[in-house]
């Protein structure tokens, strides 16, 4: 028999129990939904968890480990062995080939979210995703002295808007160190759009405004018996003694070693720099390990739909036992019946993936603006990756292969057999 009859007659036969076998191609459906849908987030998340910081050429703090001062300085978790002085970071602006430094300083909090006190340049220099810049979706950046900008997280969970008075915490975290600030309220002046990324949790106010709510404490407290209010701080010197880190830009990318070698050897104290795409992807091998374990559920739902697929053809080999038998009668060998089951396995199996990528393609369109407002995540529909194409032929390959069980076991009917079924 010539292959384009068998492929005709394979779809006829198929098309005759189309009812029974949509199941089977809805289910083959879901498995490549899955597998693809997996692969596509985790491959763009870990983009995105990469490119938390993507304009930055080195991040500069005290001597730690990479991940730590990483961990700290990006994403605002734990706590730093030491601060860096002021002259220190004066000192980065002034190495050759650096084009800008943006000082980092943590330590406070308000409601459990972390506040950052930097210069307005980190609202010109900062950038995540694809070199995106931070925009702000209402208001302005901070000008006066007690003016504050959150992240749109912040904002949308303490319901905060435009105008609000805010007051701050000493301590990270849901645990306050010594109480609050609350003779030093803040206003807010500016919400910045949904990045996805640590910058969305965070209250930002300027460097003058953190020494300014510290001016009458010491060691993490209050100073007892001093008090100075609000309008009394404007009038002090409010240069920084220190920060915590240093978010550093080069004119030239080529000359990062060389830039990083000079701050490792600084000699008025002991610093150290990180490359961000180095130290993300270490911490990725860290934290990304549930990537794995929700494709390996892909794939045992890939499993289970191809283990249906075998049943379906296998239940339905006793109704067809006189239709395969007639087929053997007018001339057809048992090597044309196995090629026959085996492509109404594979066009099962090719009508289940393309559904499949359908409603993948449609969910992600449908997805995506959410996806970005909410979690700051763009799905990338052309960019498919090499593990993509490989789930792919696996899937066809098990469609093929689940299907050549029931094939083997149709090359075994013997045509007398089929020709006086048993009652």
């Amino acid at each position: 028999m010539k292959a384009g009859f068998l492929l005709g007659l394979a779809w006829r036969s198929a098309w005759n129990r189309r009812f029974t076998l949509a199941l089977t191609v809805c289910s083959i459906a879901l498995s490549t939904f899955m597998l693809l849908g997996m692969e596509r987030v985790r491959t763009d998340l870990r983009s995105s968890f990469s490119s938390a910081v993507s304009g930055t050429d080195l991040i500069v703090g005290a001597r730690t480990g990479s991940t730590q001062l990483l961990l700290y300085a990006v994403f605002h978790v734990g706590a730093a062995t030491n601060n860096i002085r002021w002259s220190s970071v004066e000192a980065l602006q002034k190495l050759r080939g650096v084009a800008w430094v943006v000082p980092l300083s943590l330590g406070d909090s308000h409601q459990g979210f972390p506040v950052l006190g930097t210069t307005p340049a980190y609202f010109d220099h900062f950038r995540y995703g694809e070199q995106q810049p931070l925009a702000l979706r209402e208001g302005r950046r901070f000008a006066d002295l007690y003016d504050v900008v959150i992240g749109a997280e912040l904002a949308e969970h303490l319901g905060y808007r435009l105008g609000q008075r805010i007051t701050l915490a000493h301590g990270m975290g849901e645990v306050q160190l010594g109480g609050d600030h609350a003779d030093k309220p803040f206003t807010i002046t500016g919400i910045l759009a949904r990045t996805g990324t640590p910058v969305d949790r965070t209250a930002h106010i300027s460097l003058e405004a953190l020494e300014a709510i510290h001016v009458d404490w010491t060691v993490g407290a209050p100073l007892p018996g001093r008090r100075i209010d609000a309008e009394q701080a404007r009038a002090m010197d409010l240069t920084p003694r220190s920060v915590t880190a240093a978010l550093v830009g080069l004119h030239n990318r080529a000359a990062v070693f060389s830039v990083q070698r000079q701050v490792n050897g600084f000699g008025a104290e002991p610093l150290m720099s990180i490359l961000p795409g180095v130290a993300l992807d270490e911490l990725w091998d860290v934290v990304g390990a549930g990537e794995k374990a929700l494709l390996l559920m892909s794939g045992l739902v890939a499993l289970v739909s191809m283990a249906g697929l075998m049943s379906v053809i296998l239940a339905g080999l006793n109704e067809r036992r006189r239709e395969l038998a007639v087929l053997r009668a007018v001339g057809a060998g048992p090597q044309h019946v196995l090629a026959l089951l085996a492509l109404e396995g594979m066009l099962l199996t090719l009508a289940g993936i393309a559904l499949g990528i359908v409603a993948l393609v449609a969910g992600v369109v449908a997805s995506n603006p959410w996806l970005q407002a909410n979690f700051g995540l763009t799905l990338h529909l052309g960019q498919t990756t090499p593990l993509q194409w490989l789930l792919l032929a696996g899937l066809l390959v098990a469609g093929w292969l689940a299907s050549l069980l029931p094939g083997w076991r149709a090359y075994r009917l013997s045509l007398a057999d089929g020709l006086s079924p048993r009652i």
